[in-house]
C-alpha cells in the first residue's frame, strides 16, 4: 500500500528519495496548544515564552502549533487539515508547514515526520543560512557601488551622460548608469533591475534556443518570474517560468535551470527518467545543481 505522504518540494530537491525502512519509534512531538488551557485561542500561555514551553526552538515557524523534536533539535511547524490525499511537507523561508487530510491519524503524520527527519533538518539548515547571506548581501546603491551579474561582481558608474544603461566596451566590469547625480538609492535600484530584467530575458531565451532542439522538445513562452524560494517551473503547455534573479549566477547555473525545466516538458516529474533526460544534455547537472543549491536569491 502506498503511503500516504509525500513531499513538497523546491525545485532543486525533488529527486526521489530512497525508501526509508519502517520508523522503530514516533518522534518526540508535542502539540503547542496541548500545554494551554482548552479555550484559549492563543498558540503560547501570555506568561510563557516558546523557549518555556518548549525548551530552546532552533526553527520555529511564527504559526507554529505543533513541535517536533529530531536528535536533540527542536523544531516548532505549522499544522494544518487539508483537503488532500497525501502528508505534504513544505520548506519556506518562515519553516516547516506540514499539511494532512482530515482522515489520517497524527500518529501517522508524526511518524511521517520521523522518516524524513533527515531531509527536513537539513532543508531548515540550508533554508537558514541563505536566510543569513541574503541578510549580509544588502547593497548601497550609489555609485561605486558591487552587484552581482553572471557570477561575477560588477560596479555602479552613476554617468548622468550616458543616454541608456550599458557596459562600456572599455570597462566591462562596470555597468554605466544614465541617471541624475542626485537620484535616490531607490531610482538607482530600480534602474539596475530593470536593466538586469532586460539581460535575463535576452539571455533566457537564447539558452532555451540553444538546449530545446538538443532535447527534442519545443518552448512556447518565457515569464520572468520573481517568486521568492523558486528558481523556475515548466507548464505541459510549453509555458517556462524561470527568475530572473538568476542573472546573478554563472551561466553553467542558469544553463542548469534552464535544461531542467525544458526535461519537464518531456518528463512532468522527477523520475530516474527524468534525471537521465538532464544528463543526456548536461552530464554534470549534480555538481552543477550542488552549486545552485548554495546561492542565496537576493532580495532587493
Amino acid at each position: 500500500m502506498r503511503s500516504p505522504f509525500q513531499f513538497v518540494l523546491d525545485l532543486f530537491d525533488t529527486e526521489a528519495a530512497p525508501s526509508a525502512p519502517p520508523p522503530v519509534a514516533a518522534p518526540n512531538c508535542v502539540s503547542l496548544s496541548a500545554a494551554l488551557p482548552a479555550a484559549s485561542p492563543v498558540l503560547i500561555a501570555p506568561e510563557q515564552t516558546l523557549t518555556q514551553a518548549l525548551g530552546p526552538v532552533q526553527f520555529a515557524h511564527p504559526q507554529a502549533n505543533r513541535a517536533v523534536v529530531f536528535q536533540g533539535v527542536h523544531i516548532a511547524y505549522a499544522f494544518a487539515r487539508a483537503k488532500r490525499k497525501t502528508i505534504g511537507f513544505s520548506i519556506g523561508p518562515d519553516g516547516l508547514v506540514v499539511r494532512a487530510p482530515n482522515w489520517v491519524p497524527i500518529k501517522e503524520v508524526e511518524a511521517a515526520l520521523h522518516e524524513k527527519s533527515v531531509w527536513i533538518l537539513r532543508k531548515l539548515t540550508e533554508s537558514q543560512e541563505r536566510h543569513h547571506q541574503r541578510a549580509h548581501s544588502q547593497i548601497d546603491w550609489r555609485d561605486g557601488a558591487f552587484f552581482p551579474y553572471l557570477g561575477r561582481q560588477v560596479a555602479l558608474r552613476i554617468d548622468p551622460a550616458q543616454g541608456s544603461a550599458q557596459l562600456m566596451p572599455g570597462d566591462p566590469q562596470a555597468l554605466h548608469l544614465g541617471i541624475s547625480a542626485h537620484a535616490t538609492e531607490a531610482q538607482i535600484r530600480d534602474c539596475v533591475q530593470a536593466w538586469l530584467m532586460r539581460q535575463a530575458r535576452a539571455l533566457f531565451e537564447a539558452r532555451l534556443n540553444h538546449f530545446a532542439p538538443l532535447l527534442g522538445v519545443q518552448w512556447k513562452k518565457l515569464s520572468l518570474s520573481n517568486a521568492g524560494t523558486r528558481w523556475g517551473s515548466a507548464r505541459v503547455d510549453g509555458a517556462i517560468r524561470l527568475n530572473w534573479r538568476l542573472i546573478h549566477l554563472s551561466l553553467g547555473e542558469i544553463d542548469y535551470v534552464v535544461a531542467h525545466e525544458l526535461s519537464h516538458l518531456r518528463v512532468m516529474n522527477h523520475s530516474p527518467q527524468f534525471w537521465d533526460t538532464v544528463r543526456s544534455v548536461m552530464p554534470d547537472y549534480a555538481q552543477r545543481r550542488q552549486r545552485l543549491k548554495k546561492e542565496a536569491m537576493a532580495d532587493w
